[in-house]
């Protein structure tokens, strides 16, 4: 146990899928899963592992942020021997052409944070996702005909931001969505040399002002998840 997981070791698969609200979390396991159980519960961070297809998978939710997503994907592959971390979330859209529900893996991520100072690197660091996952999912998205963009994504540490143009700039330099984990996810994962990606599901465009429900969010991204669990 960690002060953050109650799960014993051996109760977490290799395979993790990772959605920021725990809500989504039993969603998934509850529609998606076979024979899940339970494995956390400390502060309503609810996780799961079951079977998909055969396959032994879990999944847990990891709240909102870098500092969150960092502390439980470190004890996820430090104490509990995680392997492949796949995040499935939300992002707000910076370009007009990504329409609501659309697609995105994030092939890097961009940041506000000094999260990376971590681990006192002469520079700054590019995080960037697995390659062998994102090759896949690329792959199986061309194969059963799912549109998706890949692109530059940016990890920030502000939901509320003062500068209403700051969106605009990072667009300028082709960073199409943002979301607030994955710079922490990928950075990780290479930090321990274990395989990360993120895949996201436009919920708003910050371009357009289009936006989605907290329910939809919830309930609405059937895609993301098909492939998600076609890595597992």
């Amino acid at each position: 146990m960690t002060p953050h997981i109650q799960a014993a070791k051996g109760e977490i698969a290799e395979t993790i899928l990772l959605p920021g609200d725990p809500l989504r979390a039993k969603f998934i396991a509850d529609n998606y899963l076979e024979n899940a159980e339970c494995f956390n519960e400390v502060r309503n961070m609810l996780g799961f592992t079951g079977e998909y297809h055969g396959k032994r998978v879990s999944v847990m939710g990891t709240g909102m942020g870098i500092p969150s997503h960092a502390i439980y994907t470190h004890e996820l592959i430090h104490v509990y021997g995680v392997k492949r971390l796949i995040r499935v979330g939300s992002c707000g859209a910076y370009v007009p052409e990504l329409n609501l529900y659309d697609i995105v893996l994030a092939q890097g991520a961009c940041t506000d944070s000094n999260y990376a100072n971590n681990f006192d690197l002469p520079g700054t660091y590019s995080a960037v996702a697995s390659w062998d996952l994102l090759y896949n999912a690329y792959n199986y998205c061309q194969q059963h005909d799912i549109d998706i963009t890949v692109g530059n994504i940016f990890s920030s540490d502000v939901f509320y931001n003062n500068d209403k143009t700051a969106w605009e700039r990072w667009a300028g330099m082709q960073v199409i969505a943002v979301e607030m984990e994955s710079y922490a996810l990928y950075c990780n994962a290479a930090h321990a040399n274990v395989e990360a990606l993120t895949i996201l599901t436009v919920s708003d465009n910050i371009a357009t002002g289009e936006e989605t429900t907290s329910k939809e969010r919830e309930v609405g991204f059937a895609k993301m998840m098909e492939i998600a669990l076609s890595l597992v």
